[in-house]
């Protein structure tokens, strides 16, 4: 049994497509960046900040996996907007742009810790802003880093990815298989 520290139904859905066997667990942690913490210390932080917090509502010895996504165009880390205003400034700036996304995943037993860094390059092809205002009618972006879901509506905005498609989505699954595969739990596929 694996414990995820996170009760999006992103994860849950790509840990299902991989037939992993797990119980979902709330967990609260202040995803506020540091002073000048770069993008990918703040997903790993994140990341083994969730597991942590999963780990102690935990009794059995059994794994928490926690994760944390970021889009980072430039040096900004686009978390989820706060409104639409937000959501739709986000959308504008990565608008014919090549932006990052990253997700960390960490895997905690009640002996180890281990974390992994998944990095991509999304290609937005140019969004005119009648599209992006239609995008955002739809309430698909509020809950989302960057504001867009590559497995929702907004698959249609992306060019190309060089990267992960799962990792884009929220937890990267080759990533997570290692990490599975490292503590002896090779029961998924």
């Amino acid at each position: 049994m694996l414990y995820l520290a996170s009760l999006s139904p992103r994860r849950r859905a790509l840990l299902e497509q991989i037939r992993v066997d797990y119980q979902q667990i709330a967990v609260a942690v202040e995803e506020t960046p540091l002073p000048n913490e770069m993008p990918a210390d703040y997903v790993c932080r994140l990341a083994l900040a969730k597991a942590r917090a999963g780990r102690l509502l935990v009794a059995t010895p059994d794994p928490v996996l926690g994760a944390d996504t970021a889009v980072v165009y430039g040096d900004k880390i686009f978390g989820k907007p706060i409104d639409k205003q937000q959501a739709k400034e986000m959308l504008t700036q990565l608008s014919g742009q090549c932006h990052q996304v990253m997700t960390a995943i960490a895997l905690i037993t009640p002996t180890q810790e281990k974390t992994r860094l998944n990095i991509s390059q999304v290609y937005f092809r140019p969004l005119t802003t009648e599209e992006i205002m239609a995008y955002l009618a739809t309430e698909e972006p509020l809950d989302k880093a960057g504001s867009y879901a590559i497995q929702g509506l907004a698959s249609v905005f992306i060019e190309r990815l060089e990267g992960s498609y799962s990792g884009v989505m929220g937890l990267p699954l080759y990533e997570t298989a290692a990490l599975l595969a490292e503590i002896g739990q090779r029961d998924f596929l």
